[in-house]
């Protein structure tokens, strides 16, 4: 895949705040965006209203696109009745099976698929850190094991078609309303990401040349006290180096007295 100059992006979940950053890092280094997502992505190229499991939306947001960003998902468990049922399969697994389908059948060598660093749940706080690739995965619930369901066929993704794939597992960039949590929780500083270093990262994913084949990376921004998660093989294949630390990036949604 050619990187050296303008790239047409599909990126799924792009109102939302990784989407959000995504779309604007990527706009702002040339490349056309154009975003899926059932609310409007105003910042993006141009955009399409739709569901994962819309086949034919999906066919129609491929067309002339060659790079795929998948942020659409489920974010997170809910002891809602019927959540894992209702919402979760849906979105996070049959909607990958979806997006994954549509990609192949318009020939995407370049995958980028938002893993999440709660594949590595339990190590987080019992250690040893920071997390490798080659630690063994200790999923904190239904949401991580879609995660690990992404991963894996990301990789059959890789291999049967060819393809460059870039599984990222996440640090917590909050959405609105989640700053809070973070700010009361020591560990969950440590594994934030910034949407300006979100944004980054991504931007990155489109632009670096990285063989061919499957690719497992952590993303966070720098920790305030411990790395949980080892960042530099995101450093090796995407000259990628995260820039802010907490709460740079989340100010607008923490109470007055958390914010410094």
């Amino acid at each position: 895949m050619a990187t050296s100059s303008a790239v047409r992006i599909l990126i799924t979940g792009s109102a939302g705040r990784l989407g959000t950053a995504s779309v604007q890092a990527l706009r702002a280094a040339g490349h056309f965006v154009r975003g899926y997502d059932q609310s409007p992505s105003p910042l993006a190229s141009e955009y399409l209203i739709g569901s994962l499991l819309d086949v034919a939306k999906l066919d129609a947001a491929f067309k002339d696109i060659s790079a795929l960003i998948h942020l659409a998902a489920a974010p997170d468990d809910s002891d809602h009745p019927g959540f894992v049922e209702e919402t979760l399969i849906p979105s996070n697994v049959t909607g990958v099976y979806q997006v994954l389908e549509a990609a192949k059948r318009h020939g995407i060598r370049r995958v980028v698929l938002a893993s999440s660093g709660q594949v590595n749940w339990t190590q987080q706080y019992q250690g040893p850190l920071p997390v490798n690739l080659h630690d063994p995965v200790t999923p904190k619930h239904w949401y991580a094991a879609t995660k690990m369901f992404l991963e894996s066929v990301g990789y059959s993704y890789a291999t049967q078609h060819q393809a460059e794939v870039i599984a990222v597992r996440l640090g917590w960039c909050p959405r609105r309303g989640q700053a809070a949590e973070i700010a009361a929780n020591q560990t969950a500083q440590d594994v934030y990401l910034s949407p300006m270093d979100a944004g980054r990262f991504f931007e990155r994913t489109i632009a670096a040349k990285i063989p061919q084949g499957f690719h497992i990376l952590y993303a966070t921004s720098r920790p305030p006290r411990n790395l949980i998660f080892d960042l530099e093989p995101a450093a090796r294949l995407l000259n990628w180096h995260p820039l802010e630390q907490w709460p740079t990036g989340a100010e607008d949604s923490l109470p007055p007295e958390t914010k410094h």
